[in-house]
This record gives structure tokens, C-alpha cells and sequence, in this order.
């Protein structure tokens, strides 16, 4: 199977240098070979790497991303410090949050698949699909688990090509799908978080329930301040900590999300569903949705067919 430098996989993708993969850089300066890689879009990355070694250790310390890791093959005698007779093997997954500290002792032959994404994909999920604000939750530490429901997206993200826009829109859905049940099973409370200001919960619902209600029309800071009862320059700031991004960013998000929603699920012309998200018209729609996702919505829908 082909393989290609690290230094290679540096230049898939434009401002790659912003986005501090720490672990990959650590796994490039180990006897690793990288043996996929792939930039997904929206800030994540995958890399697939074979190892073998007769004893070596590998020390992440608070890399400034999360990690998901699953275990492709070998590892029978890998472990991490700290967890003596706990070992690594096919299927099992690894969870290392952006903060966390560890080190490994690597001993004979492994292949892993690894996906790095930034704290801030958990943001918008947070608040959606757990009803709680981003700053309270984090990736929880976790090292040789099994989930099932994990473990079949990595067999899917390993069977799906990286190469192309069209895989890698796919091998983006499959890896977004991974991130919403890592939330939803592999999220803590975090233990550093400071719970100052911010919306009540009834306020936070409330904002989030009106405007996904209103996506098909313009939606000022105005009017989410009214529902909150504050004055547009306290929403504005306390919406940003609740929500973990400004009001316009949020609605931006949603109206993305519906707009990639009804590609998917429904067979909408693309001028309705560039209405119902709230969009000018087709054209603005069209730089919108190929600025966010990387693919015009024609060609999306097409993709994910």
C-alpha cells in the first residue's frame, strides 16, 4: 500500500499551518508511518499510520485539540502508563481530550486510524443536541474502550476513499456523525470551566427555538434581544458565551445546517431550499453553501446520493 511524508500531508489543505495538530506532529517525529491523510474540511483531519518497533514511548502533553483514535490492527502489547495490564487491539478506541497528558509505550506492530478535530466542533452540538452551553463540556480521557456505534463510522471512514471533493464530502458526513456520538457518549463536565455571566437556560432555549423558527427570514440582534430582555449589547456579549459563537455566526450555522439537511433528505429544487434557509437568492446561496461546505448544493446533493 502506497504511502507519502508528513511533510506531504501538510500541504493538502491551505492555512493548514493555523491548525495545530499536535498529535500528528508528535506521531510524525516517532518511527510511524503515515500511510493515509486527508484534511475533512471544517478544521478536522484523518490520518491512518502503521508502526513497528520493538519499545519505544510516545508522550503527548496538552496537544490544544482532541483526538479520537481507533485501532486497526495489532497493538497487542501497547499501553499507556498509568493503566498497566490494559492493552491495545483491533477495535478498540482511544479518546484524548485537548488538555490531557499522557505517555505510551509502543511495543511490536499497530495500525490505527486517527481523527483530530478542535474543541469548538463540540459548540453548536452542545447547545443542540444536549441542551447544555459549550463551555461546561469537554472530550472525556478515555483509553481501550469498545462502541459498537463508534467503531462502524471508523469502518466506514476506512472504507470510504480520501481522495477527490467527493469522497472527502462523504468521509466529512461520516466524521460529523463521529463527533455528534462522541458528544453524546464521550462528553464530561469540564472540570476547568468557569460558568460566570452567560444566558439562563429558559433564555438560551428560547433564542435557539426562535431561530430555527425563522430561518427563512432575515433575523435582527433586535429581535433575539427582545426575547431575552436585554439590551442588543448585553445579547450580543452573552450570547457569545452561551452559544459559544456571535448571533450572526449562529444563525449562519443553522441556516447551513438546514440547507445540508434538505439535501439530503429531501429532493427540494435548490431555489426552494435556498428560501426556506433564508437565503437571498439562488446565487447567494450557492457561494454560501460552497464557502462553508466546499461544494456547491447541487454538487453536495449529488455526492452524498
Amino acid at each position: 500500500m502506497a504511502t507519502f511524508s508528513p511533510s506531504a500531508a501538510a500541504s493538502f489543505a491551505p492555512g493548514a499551518d493555523a491548525i495545530s495538530h499536535a498529535v500528528f506532529k508528535t506521531m510524525c517525529g516517532t518511527d510511524a508511518t503515515l500511510e493515509r491523510f486527508a484534511w475533512l474540511g471544517d478544521g478536522m483531519a484523518a490520518a491512518i499510520w502503521q508502526r513497528e518497533t520493538i519499545e519505544a514511548e510516545t508522550i503527548y502533553s496538552q496537544p490544544g485539540h482532541h483526538t479520537f483514535s481507533c485501532y486497526l490492527g495489532g497493538g497487542y502489547r501497547t499501553e499507556r502508563n498509568g493503566t498497566p495490564g490494559l492493552y491495545g487491539g483491533p477495535n478498540r478506541l482511544c479518546t484524548l481530550p485537548d488538555w490531557h497528558e499522557s505517555s505510551w509505550l509502543v511495543r511490536g506492530n499497530l495500525r490505527l486510524l486517527h481523527v483530530y478535530f478542535m474543541p469548538e466542533h463540540f459548540t453548536s452540538r452542545a447547545v443542540l443536541e444536549l441542551d447544555r452551553e459549550p463551555r461546561e463540556l469537554t472530550l472525556a480521557d478515555r483509553t481501550y474502550f469498545e462502541h459498537p456505534k463508534l467503531l462502524a463510522l471508523c469502518e466506514q471512514l476506512v472504507a470510504t476513499p480520501w481522495q477527490g471533493p467527493d469522497a472527502l464530502l462523504r468521509v466529512n458526513e461520516i466524521t460529523h456523525a463521529a463527533l455528534s456520538e462522541l458528544l453524546q457518549s464521550q462528553a464530561m463536565t469540564d472540570p476547568g470551566a468557569r460558568l460566570r455571566g452567560g444566558l439562563s437556560v429558559a433564555v438560551r432555549r428560547r433564542l435557539a427555538e426562535y431561530i430555527d423558527a425563522n430561518l427563512a427570514r432575515p433575523i435582527t440582534l433586535g429581535e433575539l434581544a427582545q426575547i431575552a430582555c436585554l439590551s442588543e449589547f448585553h445579547l450580543a456579549r452573552m450570547f457569545r458565551v452561551s452559544f459559544g459563537m456571535p448571533p450572526s455566526s449562529w444563525v449562519a450555522q443553522r441556516r447551513l445546517d438546514r440547507a445540508r439537511a434538505l439535501l439530503k433528505e429531501t429532493v427540494l429544487p435548490l431555489q426552494q431550499v435556498a428560501d426556506l434557509c433564508g437565503y437571498a437568492d439562488l446565487s447567494h446561496f450557492s457561494h454560501r453553501f460552497k464557502a462553508g461546505v466546499g461544494a456547491p448544493p447541487g454538487k453536495y446533493r449529488l455526492a452524498l446520493a
